[in-house]
């Protein structure tokens, strides 16, 4: 059984879309991530995904880039990172995963991770630099208490979407534009068209639409091809330049979970 699975579609059962918040670990500062955290659950998010920051993150725009290398230099790490998301989950219940590249899991120790991970309350895991081909082989049974994350992209075929959709638990994250993390202006048919035919391959889970929603206008645009959105830089940007009781963020978190339905 998957609670994230669950959580979603008990959310699409009473009519909305699920609002996924990225957040980069140790940003906006070490000292007040967790007031941020604690911010952006209290304003509507129903699930969050927190970032273990590392110096190579090749699908990362400029945007948590940033974030990443100046958590980086406050020595936040992959311990910092489940030392929060334990705080984080005796303040809430709602899905927390936990997404990362592999070097920083594997440097930490498999089998350690797999323990520390669980008894922190991490439900989920994305690792994006682990390949479809070496799913099966990375994560064994030790992995079994979590939902494991895979991504689609626009350049994904059909029969690598199923394959996708057979591997992946909890949700499908379907990355929406061919590149990196950030905000967009707009998105066109095209785009629109791609992530329908996504949409409408996916049988066995929940479909999360992340990389460049910002707004409600966004959120609204996405909504009939998913189940979810997922909206990371825009919220990144908002709390490293938000003040201190996060007032902005706040704002940009009620607008967007209002748009979810």
């Amino acid at each position: 059984m998957s609670k994230i699975k669950d959580h979603i579609a008990k959310l699409n059962g009473g009519g909305r879309k699920a609002l996924s918040i990225f957040l980069s670990a140790g940003y906006p500062s070490k000292d007040s991530f967790l007031d941020a955290a604690k911010a952006v659950i209290d304003s509507g998010a129903d699930m969050l995904e927190i970032g273990v920051p590392f110096g190579d993150s090749l699908a990362d725009g400029p945007v948590i880039q940033s974030s990443f290398i100046e958590a980086l230099k406050e020595g936040v790490t992959l311990t910092d990172t489940l030392s929060y998301i334990e705080q984080i989950r005796e303040y809430t219940d709602i899905p927390l995963v936990l997404m990362s590249s592999a070097n920083p899991v594997a440097k930490y120790g498999l089998d350690k991770f797999v323990k520390d991970a669980e008894q922190c309350g991490v439900n989920g895991l994305i690792l994006p630099d682990i390949p479809l081909e070496e799913h099966e082989e990375f994560y064994d049974e030790r992995f079994d208490g979590f939902d494991k994350i895979l991504l689609t992209t626009p350049t994904s075929s059909k029969s690598r979407i199923k394959q996708i959709d057979i591997l992946s638990s909890g949700f499908l994250y379907c990355v929406s534009v061919v590149g990196t993390t950030g905000a967009r202006e707009k998105f066109d048919k095209e785009v629109l068209t791609n992530l329908e035919r996504t949409y409408s391959q996916v049988e066995n889970n929940k479909m999360l639409i992340g990389f460049g929603i910002k707004n409600a206008d966004g959120v609204k645009t996405f909504a009939p091809y998913c189940d979810g959105v997922i909206v990371g830089s825009a919220v990144v940007k908002s709390v490293g330049d938000d003040d201190k009781t996060f007032t902005g963020t706040s704002a940009l978190i009620k607008e967007l979970s209002e748009a979810c339905g």
